[in-house]
């Protein structure tokens, strides 16, 4: 059984390796007996020594005024660059080549990120055009979700976002998107704006 110095670094190398987020449970898995499930194994680290580990190291970056951050996103943990760096990084990738999504599909997203569940019709009537190629992107591109049909006649599809959504943008959980209430008129798009607020000149 490792000791918990091992341990706490044993995880650190394991956040650093991973490009997407980890749980405790995953993190737990890479400590049980011959790399099989983390329930019941005799050489298995206690789920309570991964959160106290978990715990120093975010405290550890913070302290030492790091680089990077251990930040806790879509129920998992991930390293991630400091924001203060951000200025940074954008230069060093600026020439790099970069899948972006394009506008109608940013904005359907926008749309089905604060209004879900949401249909196709809905997110129409609000922007005003066919959203039918920006779903299939973002849908393709694991963003965006099917998570029912709405009970009306016909059954239309309900769309949300989905746990790719939350790690691209490095949310915890869809709560902490900023709510509109922080937005002037002049912040968003005329096409997302629900219809009761738009108007013809807005100031």
């Amino acid at each position: 059984m490792p000791n918990d110095q091992d341990v706490k670094y044993a995880i650190e190398a394991l956040l650093f390796a991973s490009e997407r987020p980890l749980s405790p449970e995953q993190i737990r898995e890479a400590f049980s007996a011959e790399g099989g499930s983390a329930s019941g194994g005799e050489a298995s680290v206690r789920a309570s020594r991964i959160k106290a580990s978990l715990d120093e190291l975010k405290s550890e970056y913070e302290t030492q005024n790091r680089g990077f951050r251990l930040c806790e996103i879509a129920g998992g943990w991930q390293l991630a660059t400091d924001d203060r760096f951000a200025p940074y990084l954008k230069r060093f990738f600026q020439n790099r080549e970069k899948r972006r999504l394009s506008q109608a599909s940013l904005e359907t997203l926008s749309v089905v990120a604060y209004r879900q569940p949401v249909t196709r019709a809905d997110i129409e009537f609000i922007r005003g055009v066919n959203v039918d190629g920006a779903l299939k992107t973002l849908l393709e591109k694991g963003l965006v979700r099917i998570t029912g049909r709405k009970e009306v006649p016909g059954r239309p599809m309900l769309y949300g976002t989905t746990k790719e959504f939350l790690e691209h943008f490095g949310l915890a959980s869809v709560k902490e998107l900023p709510a509109l209430s922080e937005f002037t008129l002049k912040d968003i798009d005329e096409n997302l704006l629900p219809p009761e607020l738009k108007t013809d000149e807005r100031k």
